[in-house]
């Protein structure tokens, strides 16, 4: 008998009396549990216990309020292992990569516990003769969070903990492939002392994220997903009066000058195409081998990928596990015939890997193309698995164009020993995320993450002092406080003197 995954409403587990979902072991390829589909009714629900507990909440001192933060940081800390299991049995990725990911979960809510210093307001005293005028910054309301299936503990908090030290209450829409870290990280918030109703899960699929985006009581969304998605978040939430960020896909470009050190661009090149089987927003999917180096380069690159370790996540000697469900395995194994379809050289191919796991697991090897081009649907696609491609330029400018080109841009980077190049490349590139030298410069949780062009809907990043933005308005008081004598009608616009 499979496990029941439930919602989780008003600080309790509530099961659904709907629609349920498959939720898969991704190593064997077997149903682990049942995960209940909200309907409009739980939907109205968790939003309902949210509203009940807003006016509570928001009335808790900053010092109440990260009070609770810091007791959920400390339980976060002492239970990362079960977490990243949790993470493991139903994503896939190895639990060493799990483990990463719940490192850098704990540390945004390590950043959300210093809200007093970012929720601190202007304050200019006697800007009028007797006039002071400050500004402070107020929580929105009930808040969405509608994360994605590749990282099932680590996006839920880029936004909850913020959201949680503005005052916001907030109900998080977890994917239905991987839904038990919410109920983890749910259960964990309880017992560091969060109210009841501050902070739910609705479990579910589309019909749960239209209730959201079309609620009259959320005021805010914050989604991370596949473009098309994004847009859709972004044009539906916002056309209901919503305030929308709305990370979207990605094509990430890797730079390899002939200055660089091939060895160390060959391992990054590697981390960062397969790491997490290539389900990342921030992997590199295409290197851009800048001549007289491709040869010399794709070499190093196989080398390094024949090496690598395709197995169940829960045995230490693996590297890299399946993929999250035999759809998206499907998927991604489509791209790679259409690849070979479209004249790229496919170097090595992933589909008949053997796996030290279950015959049946969502097994997909790493997989590399070389000489492709622009037209390919390997190239323009977001593939979202373990595809690797290069494209090959004679220049530096040829290799800058080619991404300024690209429609997405969430995360580049470029490898090179020379500093000009470097500081050009970071100045001139039209991404969001840039790495000199590094692969996935995915930003700590003290700056802020985002693209630009198609990778984002909306104007504001995710964590960091733009998430404290994000999950605040701003309200302007302008104050005098004059003595016993009336100073007379004035009909004048108000002045400074």
């Amino acid at each position: 008998m499979t496990d029941r995954i439930s919602h989780w409403i008003d600080g309790k587990p509530v099961v659904g009396s709907g629609r349920t979902g498959d939720v898969y072991d991704p190593a064997t390829g077997q149903v682990s549990a049942q995960v209940d589909f909200a309907g409009p009714a739980e939907v109205d629900q968790a939003v309902a216990a949210a509203t009940a507990a807003l006016p509570g909440w928001r009335g808790t001192s900053l010092a109440g309020r990260t009070r609770v933060l810091f007791a959920f940081r400390e339980l976060l800390q002492a239970r990362k292992h079960e977490l990243a299991k949790i993470v493991t049995s139903e994503h896939g990725k190895v639990e060493s990569d799990a483990a990463g990911e719940v490192a850098r979960a704990i540390e945004n809510v390590e950043y959300a516990c210093g809200a007093a210093q970012m929720l601190k307001g202007g304050f200019s005293e006697n800007a009028s003769t007797g006039v002071d005028v400050y500004s402070i910054a107020q929580p929105l309301g009930v808040v969405g969070v509608i994360s994605p299936f590749n990282f099932p503990a680590m996006v839920p908090l880029w936004f909850v903990p913020n959201a949680l030290a503005c005052g916001n209450t907030v109900v998080l829409k977890p994917s239905e492939k991987d839904p038990s870290a919410a109920l983890f990280i749910a259960e964990l918030l309880a017992e560091a002392g969060l109210p009841s109703g501050v902070f739910n899960v609705l479990q579910g699929d589309k019909v749960a994220v239209d209730g959201l985006l079309a609620h009259p009581d959320v005021k805010a969304i914050s989604f991370v997903g596949s473009t098309p998605i994004a847009r859709y978040v972004y044009e539906t939430g916002t056309s209901h009066g919503k305030r929308v960020q709305a990370l979207g896909g990605a094509k990430n470009h890797m730079v390899v000058l002939p200055d660089a050190d091939l060895d160390l661009a060959a391992d990054a090149a590697v981390s960062a195409g397969f790491g997490s089987a290539g389900e990342r927003c921030m992997a590199v999917s295409v290197v851009v081998a800048v001549e007289p180096i491709a040869d010399e380069l794709v070499a190093k690159i196989v080398d390094r990928m024949r090496k690598l370790r395709v197995g169940d996540g829960r045995k230490p000697s693996s590297e890299m596990g399946p993929l999250v469900t035999r759809a998206h395995h499907e998927r991604v194994a489509s791209y790679v015939d259409a690849g070979v379809a479209e004249g790229a050289e496919l170097v090595m191919d992933g589909r008949g890997v053997e796996a030290d796991g279950a015959n049946d697991g969502f097994w997909l090897g790493p997989t590399l193309f070389d000489r492709v081009t622009p037209s390919m649907s390997v190239y323009t696609d977001e593939i979202f698995g373990p595809v690797l491609s290069v494209a090959r330029t004679t220049t530096f400018d040829d290799a800058l164009a080619l991404i300024n080109a690209n429609p997405y841009g969430n995360g580049t980077a470029i490898f090179t020993g020379d500093g000009r190049a470097a500081r050009r490349f970071q100045n001139e590139v039209e991404v969001g995320m840039v790495g000199v030298n590094v692969p996935i410069p995915v930003p700590v949780g003290y700056y802020s993450f985002g693209g630009w062009k198609d990778s984002l809907f909306g104007d504001t990043h995710a964590y960091g002092p733009e998430g404290f933005h994000f999950f605040t308005r701003t309200k302007v008081v302008t104050s005098r406080w004059p003595d016993t004598s009336h100073a007379g009608v004035n009909l004048g616009f108000p002045k400074n003197s």
